[in-house]
């Protein structure tokens, strides 16, 4: 039941001015298997209209799952409309190898990363959007989906305006850059989850938040290995950074008493807490997180 709360609660913040989404036809491409992956398949929709597009939300599935249809998904699809970006699904798959659970195609350097930005060049010629090609990416992810995520803004932290790690296992990176350490992002952790992912999560945001990342931990209550509150939170997050709310330095949460304050600056706390880009982000965070 709090769980349910906390979700209307978000969608109560999100919903009141999305339009809804005009038809337009998907788009889908496909790039030749590279180094550390087999398939990368791709669909790319955009709102009818817009003469310029502001950004790209990149969605990014489980292991080895087929993220396409997410481009279809109308919660994304009335975002997409609202802020004038374009979706992105994506199908990432690797090669057979003797340790399924560890996905290669995650280390986006080796390959994969790549693929991705070759696929939006492509994809920016097609929709005749040129600026897709270079547009800032918004990247949600669920569980290996979050892992390619947290590993692209580790490698192309340029190109990133906002990220979702969500519920992850194996990461190829711990300490990432300062430029990376400055995408505001939120990585989420499920109560329940394996003790290895929260564990694994919980250490890579402890590491990066003492260098000051611009980054918020999620631990939402009683959630497994699921989506969760991470739509509806991701995209408040995306469109917060959307809106240029910059603020002198956001807001820290505590992470055991899930209050919430405005921050002296993105800082290297001693302790780690929760950043968050703005006071309304904060608020839904709390509602989330708190007992």
């Amino acid at each position: 039941m709090k769980v349910l709360r906390g979700v209307l609660f978000l969608l109560s913040l999100l919903l009141p001015s999305v339009a809804w989404a005009q038809a337009a036809a998907p788009m889908d491409e496909t790039i030749a298997p590279g180094a550390n992956y087999d398939k990368a398949e791709f669909r790319f929709w955009s709102p009818d209209g817009v003469e310029s597009l502001r950004g790209v939300v990149v969605l990014v599935p489980g292991s080895n799952g087929d993220g396409r249809p997410m481009a279809d998904d109308a919660f994304w699809r009335e975002f997409a409309t609202k802020h004038k970006v374009a979706l992105l699904g994506c199908r990432f798959t690797d090669k057979p190898h003797d340790q399924a659970f560890i996905e290669d195609y995650v280390n986006v350097s080796k390959g994969s990363g790549q693929a991705l930005l070759d696929v939006l060049a492509k994809f920016a010629e097609r929709s005749k959007h040129p600026e897709v090609a270079t547009a800032p990416l918004f990247m949600w992810g669920m569980s290996a989906g979050g892992q390619f995520n947290f590993e692209f803004v580790g490698w192309r932290p340029e190109r990133v305006g906002a990220f979702i790690v969500n519920k992850g296992g194996i990461y190829y990176s711990a300490l990432l850059s300062k430029a990376a350490r400055s995408v505001p992002g939120l990585l989420f952790v499920g109560g329940t989850d394996l003790q290895s992912r929260v564990d694994t999560i919980t250490g890579l945001f402890a590491v990066n938040r003492r260098g000051g990342a611009v980054w918020a931990l999620v631990v939402e209550p009683g959630a497994g290995h699921v989506v969760g509150a991470s739509k509806e939170l991701g995209a408040l997050l995306f469109e917060e950074v959307l809106a240029g709310v910059k603020g002198p330095a956001g807001f820290v949460g505590d992470l055991k008493s899930h209050e919430f304050q405005t921050a002296a600056s993105p800082g290297t706390p001693n302790t780690p807490n929760a950043w968050l880009i703005s006071e309304r982000l904060a608020a839904a965070w709390k509602t989330v997180v708190h007992k």
